[in-house]
């Protein structure tokens, strides 16, 4: 009986040492996939696209807080005829306009889009 427990106590060190030398193996990770480096035409390219982007938004932006419309009659304006309100420019289509607007400027300021 103590052959076959020397065997068996051979055999679980063997198993033993099979299960941790030769276990799990991790799984190969795939290599990654080199990329390549921007060059400065494409940086160049990129940052003109943007610079086109930001230029269109910020034009797009004037256009909207840009008056063409007198606030008093709603003709278009004519920049002969202005007043400076709370350091804004606002135009009208005639001096008459002006003077109505001089007395009275919070009544138009709805219709200016340079106050909205």
């Amino acid at each position: 009986m103590g052959k076959k427990i020397g065997y068996l106590l051979l055999a679980t060190v063997a198993i033993a040492a099979m299960v941790t030398l030769g276990g799990c193996k991790k799984k190969e990770q795939p290599a990654p996939t080199p990329t390549k480096a921007p060059t400065i035409e494409d940086v160049t390219k990129k940052v003109t696209e943007t610079a086109k982007d930001a230029e269109k938004t910020a034009v797009a932006a004037v256009a909207a807080l840009e008056q063409t419309i007198c606030p008093v009659m709603e003709n278009p304006i004519n920049k002969q005829y202005f007043t400076e309100y709370k350091g804004k420019k606002v135009y009208f289509c005639c001096p008459e306009c002006k003077a109505k607007f001089d007395a009275e400027p919070e009544k138009y300021l709805a219709k200016l889009p340079q106050f909205k």
